[in-house]
C-alpha cells in the first residue's frame, strides 16, 4: 500500500477511535476521558508519526467541545497548543525509530510536562488570571467556570498526560510488532 494513503488511512482510523474514546469515556470524568486522548495521541505520534499526530491534536479538542467534554470554546484553541506541544515533544524526543527505552521514557516525561505548562500558562495564568477581568465583563466567561478551569487545566493535565503516555509506551512496540513494522 502508498505509504501516504497508509497514514491517512491510519490517521483516520485514530480519529475515528478519538471519537469513541471521548464518547464512552465522558461519563467517567476528566482523568479516564483525559488519559484516553492523551494515549490516543501518543499512540498517533509514535505510530503514524508527527503530522497524523498534530492533525489528532488539533482536531481532538473541537470533537471534545461538540461532545460537550471541553468545558467552553475560549479553552479550545489552548488545548490545541497543549496537545500539538505534546505530540511534539515526544515525537523530538522518543519518535524515532529503534528508540532507547531511556530516550522514550524522557520523551514521556517531558511531553507531560511541555503540556501541562503549555496549558497551565494559557488558561490558568492567561484566561483565568490576566484576561479575567475582561472576560467576565463581557460575559465570555462566568464566575463559576473562572474558579473551575484552574482545577481542569492545572495538575490534573500533568496527571493525565502521564497516564495516558505511560499506556501508549506499552501499547506501540505492541502495534508495531502486529502490524510488522
Amino acid at each position: 500500500m502508498n505509504k501516504n494513503i497508509r497514514r491517512v488511512t491510519e490517521t483516520a482510523i485514530l480519529l475515528a477511535l478519538l471519537i469513541a474514546l471521548q464518547t464512552l469515556t465522558k461519563p467517567f470524568g476528566q482523568i479516564v476521558t483525559g488519559s484516553c486522548v492523551n494515549s490516543l495521541l501518543a499512540v498517533t505520534v509514535l505510530f503514524s508519526g508527527l503530522p497524523a499526530g498534530i492533525a489528532v491534536a488539533l482536531i481532538s479538542p473541537v470533537l471534545a467541545f461538540l461532545l460537550g467534554i471541553a468545558p467552553q470554546i475560549l479553552t479550545v484553541p489552548a488545548i490545541m497548543v497543549g496537545n500539538s506541544v505534546y505530540v511534539t515533544v515526544l515525537f523530538a524526543l522518543a519518535g524515532r525509530k529503534k528508540q532507547k527505552p531511556l530516550c522514550r521514557i524522557a520523551g514521556w516525561l517531558g511531553a507531560a510536562l511541555a503540556k501541562f505548562a503549555a496549558l497551565y500558562t494559557l488558561v490558568v495564568w492567561l484566561i483565568c488570571g490576566v484576561m479575567a477581568e475582561g472576560l467576565l465583563e463581557t460575559g465570555v466567561l462566568k464566575a463559576p467556570m473562572l474558579k473551575a478551569l484552574p482545577a481542569a487545566f492545572g495538575g490534573m493535565q500533568l496527571v493525565t498526560a502521564l497516564i495516558g503516555g505511560a499506556v501508549a509506551l506499552l501499547l506501540v512496540p505492541v502495534l508495531k510488532k502486529a502490524m510488522h513494522r
